[in-house]
């Protein structure tokens, strides 16, 4: 038997999150190794930083990014610098307010992450190198991260109580 309460006019309406479009905003690929004549001698260290950002575009409207920057180095000597900031503009509809935020900070960047990682993987290999397969991004994890920065920059900017 089926549940007439969530069909009713007095269920709240579903979240909704529709991807419009995605697109490659910025990108940068430096082949230092090649540029100065090193061998790719010795296994790369590759260091991964990600930044997330969101932007109201309209009513329900929002333009999410991925911010990727990957430094690759054999010992002291760079190998290649890859910069790729990798956007979606979404339209969401149905979240409340107080849950926002996390939801644009979170499911967005986890609809489009696929796609930017293919896009690593390529220009990575087109740049001649292996391909660099990012792993899976915790968008949950990062966000909490990300939150607890700002709680501790807000607290330190706070004054000094007095006795």
């Amino acid at each position: 038997m089926a549940d007439e309460t969530t069909n009713g006019a007095d269920a709240p309406a579903l979240p909704k999150l529709q991807i419009l479009t995605q697109y490659i905003r910025d990108m940068s690929f430096e082949n230092i190794a090649v540029q100065k004549g090193l061998g790719g001698e010795g296994k790369p260290d590759i260091k991964v930083q990600v930044n997330l950002d969101a932007k109201k575009r309209s009513e329900d409207r929002y333009e999410v990014s991925i911010k990727v920057t990957a430094n690759s180095t054999i010992g002291e000597n760079p190998v290649f610098i890859l910069e790729l900031d990798y956007a979606g503009l979404f339209v969401v509809q149905n979240v409340p307010k107080e849950q926002l935020h996390p939801f644009l900070m979170i499911e967005c960047p986890r609809q489009i992450f696929p796609f930017l990682r293919r896009i690593v993987s390529d220009v990575t290999r087109d740049g001649g190198f292996p391909p660099l397969n990012l792993e899976p991004i915790d968008f949950v994890a990062l966000y909490k991260a990300g939150m607890a920065r700002q709680a501790e920059a807000a607290k330190q900017q706070e004054p000094a109580g007095t006795a």
